[in-house]
C-alpha cells in the first residue's frame, strides 16, 4: 500500500518515562481545550459521532496559523506549485491507486458478539504495553514484547492471527474469543449524479489530486525536473475504532507534498547546508532489535545509507524546522524508519516524524521515496503519456529495435479489424520487450500478450513468426524518456496541531492566599501559531470608560489588523490578574495594559505571557512591534533590551 496511507495512525513505539508530563497534563488539557471551546466533538448536541470534531475560534484560529507557517515554511521558501483539487474522485482513480483494492485495515470481531469489533493492530498494541507493564516481566520478555509492537501495523493477516494465538489475545470487553482478521476498505463511496451509476469516493488522501495534475505542473514549470507540488486539504478514513481525540479522525486535514526527480539523481543542491543538523533517528535495524532511538547527523545517516538519498533527508530537515518552529520540543521529536514489512514494495526508503505525546509516539508526517509508483499507474490506467523528456547535451548513438514493413503487412492481414491498432501496439513496445517476444516466438513458433490499444480497448493475441520480424538500426538520439520518482512528505495538520496544544501547555504555580481550584494552565504557544496574538486590557471598568481608552485601543487594533494579526479586547469586572491568567490559558503571547497614567501619555505596558515581564512603550509603537515578535524577527530579549529600565 501507498507509504502516504499511513498517515493518520499511530506510530509504533513503548510508552516511555518521557511522557510522563504529558499524561500527568491530559486531564487538565482536556478540560481546558472543552471550556475554552479549541474544539468539541462535532455535532455534539446531539450526541455527536465518534471520529468528527468541530474546532472552535481559538482552534481554529491555531490551525489556520499552523497552516500560514507550512506555507511560508514549504511552499513560498522551496518554491513549491500548490493546487487545489476535488474531495470527491471517482472510481477509476482510486481503483488504479491501489485504494478501492487495498485501502484497509484488519478487524477482529467478539465471537459472541460480533457488533463488538476492534482494530486488530491497535488491540495488539495495547496488549503488549500491558505486557510490559506486569510485574516480573524480564528485560528479554520486554524486548520481545517491543518487537512484536513495532511491527504491529505490518503484520498480514496469517501472522496477525499468529500472534493473537500465541499471546492469547481475548476481546477486551467480555474476554470472549475473537474472529480471524478480516480487512475493511476505509473509503467512503458516494454516488455521483441523480441516477447514482456513476461510483465516487470522498478521497482518502490529497496525493491523488496531484499526480493527476503533475503533466499540467511540469507545463507550467517550463518542463523541467526537479519540481514540487503542493497541496492543503481535507482527506476522510471511516476508521474502524476511532480514539483519542484528535489523533484519529474520519475527517482531517493533510498538506502534502510531491516533489517529482530523476530517479537516477536523487542530489539535492540545499542538502549540504543542513548536513551537520542532528537529529534523533529511529532506524529498522534498531526497532527489529528491540533497541531506542538514536542522535545522528543528516549527513552522516545519508552517507552511510541509513537515509536512502539527499532529497530525502534534505525533506527530514525541513519537516524537523518547521515541527519546532510551532513549538514541537526537539527532544520529544523522532525519524523512525519503516521496517521491511511495513513499507510498500516499489519505495526506496520511508521515515515518519513522530512527536511523543500522552498516547506515546504518535506518527505525525510521513516522508516518503514513493519511486515511480503513481505516475506509472495512472498512465497505464488513463491511456496517457506520463514520461519525461531530457533533452541530452551531448547526442547518443543507440540500438533500436523496430518490426519490419513486411511484419506490419502481416500483422494487419493477420489480425483483420484490430491489426491496425495491434501493429501500433507493436511499433511503441519498448525494445527490449520487443526481442522478448520474438525470441519467445522464435522458440515456441507463437507467443501470447495481452494488448492494450489505443482505442481503449485490450484483448490477448497470438503472435506467429511472420508478425514479429524484426529489425535493429542504430540511432541518434538527442533525448532521453523516464518517468519521474517522487519524494512525499505528507502532513497530518490535526495531529500536529495536538501535539503543539500538548508541548505548550504548563500549569502556572498557584500563589499564596490562592483560593482558586482551578488549574493556572498556561498555553506557551510560538508567536507564530498563536491564535491571537495580543489582548488589550483596560486596568479596570473606570478606565474602560474612559474616551482616551477606546481611542487608545482603536490606535492599536488597527494597527495590528492592518499588519495581518488579531487581537482582542477583555474590559470584563474580573481583576487584571485574572484576566491576564484567563488570556495566558488561550496562549495570547502578549497582553496590553491601559492604565490612567496611559490617559495623561498615550503609552500602554506590554507584558510578556511566560516571563511575566513588562516594557512601557507608546500605543501608537505596540502594532509594529507585536509584528516583529509575531514573525520571530525580534525576540522578548531584544524588547527588554530596546527598553531598559522597565
Amino acid at each position: 500500500a501507498p507509504d502516504s496511507w499511513a498517515v493518520g495512525r499511530v506510530g509504533p513505539g513503548a510508552r516511555s518515562a518521557t511522557m510522563a508530563p504529558f499524561e500527568k497534563n491530559r486531564k487538565d488539557l482536556e478540560e481546558l481545550c472543552r471550556r475554552r471551546f479549541f474544539y468539541r466533538q462535532g455535532s455534539e448536541i446531539y450526541g455527536g459521532v465518534s471520529g468528527f470534531y468541530t474546532y472552535g475560534p481559538p482552534g481554529c484560529a491555531l490551525k489556520t496559523n499552523i497552516i500560514h507557517q507550512w506555507r511560508n515554511h514549504f511552499v513560498i521558501e522551496e518554491q513549491l506549485m500548490e493546487i487545489e483539487d476535488t474531495y470527491i474522485m471517482p472510481h477509476p482513480v482510486l481503483k488504479a491507486s491501489g485504494h478501492v483494492d487495498r485501502f484497509s485495515d484488519f478487524l477482529v470481531r467478539d465471537e459472541k458478539d460480533e457488533k463488538k469489533f476492534y482494530r486488530a493492530d491497535k488491540l495488539l498494541e495495547d496488549v503488549m504495553d500491558a505486557k510490559m507493564n506486569e510485574k516480573g516481566v524480564t528485560e528479554a520478555q520486554k524486548k520481545e514484547f517491543t518487537v512484536v509492537r513495532n511491527q504491529a501495523d505490518a503484520y498480514s493477516r496469517e501472522e496477525l492471527m499468529e500472534v493473537f494465538k500465541k499471546y492469547g489475545i481475548k476481546a477486551p470487553d467480555s474476554g470472549n474469543n475473537l474472529t480471524d482478521p478480516e480487512p475493511f476498505n476505509l473509503m467512503f463511496p458516494t454516488p455521483i449524479g441523480p441516477s447514482g451509476l456513476i461510483q465516487g469516493y470522498l478521497r482518502p488522501e490529497t496525493a491523488q489530486g496531484i499526480f493527476l495534475n503533475y503533466k499540467f505542473c511540469l507545463e507550467q514549470n517550463a518542463n523541467k525536473l526537479p519540481f514540487g507540488c503542493a497541496q492543503i486539504g481535507k482527506s476522510f478514513r471511516n476508521e474502524i475504532a476511532p480514539r483519542a481525540g484528535l489523533t484519529r479522525q474520519r475527517e482531517f486535514t493533510q498538506a502534502e507534498i510531491e516533489y517529482f526527480v530523476k530517479p537516477t539523481n536523487k542530489a539535492h543542491p540545499k542538502f549540504k547546508a543542513f548536513a551537520d543538523t542532528k537529529l534523533l533517528l529511529f532506524s529498522a535495524p534498531r526497532q527489529l532489535a528491540g533497541e531506542s532511538h538514536e542522535e545522528s547527523t543528516i549527513g552522516d545517516a545519508v552517507a552511510k545509507g541509513t537515509v536512502n538519498n539527499e532529497t530525502l533527508g534534505y525533506f527530514i530537515v525541513r519537516t524537523y524546522m518547521f515541527l519546532t518552529s510551532i513549538g514541537i520540543k526537539p527532544e520529544h521529536c523522532r525519524f523512525r524508519q519503516h521496517l521491511p514489512t511495513e513499507m510498500a514494495h516499489y519505495a526506496c526508503d520511508c521515515w515518519d516524524a513522530e512527536i511523543e505525546t500522552c498516547y506515546g509516539w504518535l506518527e505525525c508526517v510521513g516522508i516518503a521515496d514513493r519511486a515511480c509508483f503513481d505516475l506509472n499507474a495512472h498512465a497505464q490506467a488513463a491511456k496517457c503519456d506520463l514520461m519525461y523528456r531530457e533533452t541530452l547535451e551531448t547526442p547518443i548513438e543507440v540500438e533500436v529495435t523496430s518490426i519490419t514493413k513486411a511484419a506490419g503487412v502481416a500483422v494487419m492481414k493477420g489480425f483483420k479489424k484490430p491489426g491496425k491498432l495491434v501493429k501500433e501496439w507493436l511499433e511503441k513496445l519498448p525494445s527490449e520487450d520487443l526481442k522478448s517476444l520474438a525470441d519467445e516466438v522464435s522458440k515456441n513458433g507463437k507467443a501470447k500478450r495481452t494488448c492494450e490499444l489505443s482505442d481503449g480497448t485490450s484483448g490477448e493475441f497470438e503472435f506467429l513468426p511472420e508478425h514479429v520480424v524484426c529489425e535493429t538500426k542504430k540511432e541518434k538520439q538527442s533525448t532521453t524518456t523516464f518517468m519521474p520518482g517522487v519524494v512525499e512528505p505528507s502532513f497530518g495538520i490535526d495531529r500536529i496541531l495536538f501535539s503543539v496544544l500538548e508541548h505548550a501547555y504548563y500549569a502556572r504555580p498557584k500563589e499564596e492566599g490562592d483560593g482558586d481550584k482551578q488549574t493556572r494552565g498556561v498555553l506557551a504557544f510560538a508567536a507564530t501559531v498563536a491564535p491571537y496574538k495580543l489582548t488589550i486590557l483596560p486596568q479596570d471598568q473606570r478606565i474602560s470608560r474612559e474616551p482616551k481608552c477606546e481611542e487608545l485601543s482603536t490606535v492599536i487594533k488597527r494597527r495590528v489588523a492592518a499588519l495581518g494579526h488579531t487581537c482582542t479586547v477583555d474590559d470584563s469586572g474580573a481583576t487584571l490578574g485574572k484576566r491576564y491568567a484567563r488570556n495566558d490559558e488561550l496562549g495570547i503571547p502578549f497582553a496590553c495594559t491601559v492604565d490612567f497614567d496611559s490617559l495623561k501619555d498615550d503609552c500602554v505596558t506590554l507584558r510578556e505571557r511566560d516571563s511575566m515581564r513588562q516594557v512601557r512603550l507608546r500605543a501608537d509603537a505596540v502594532g509594529d512591534l507585536l509584528h516583529e515578535l509575531s514573525i520571530a524577527r525580534k525576540t522578548w530579549d531584544d524588547v527588554l533590551k530596546a527598553y531598559p529600565g522597565n
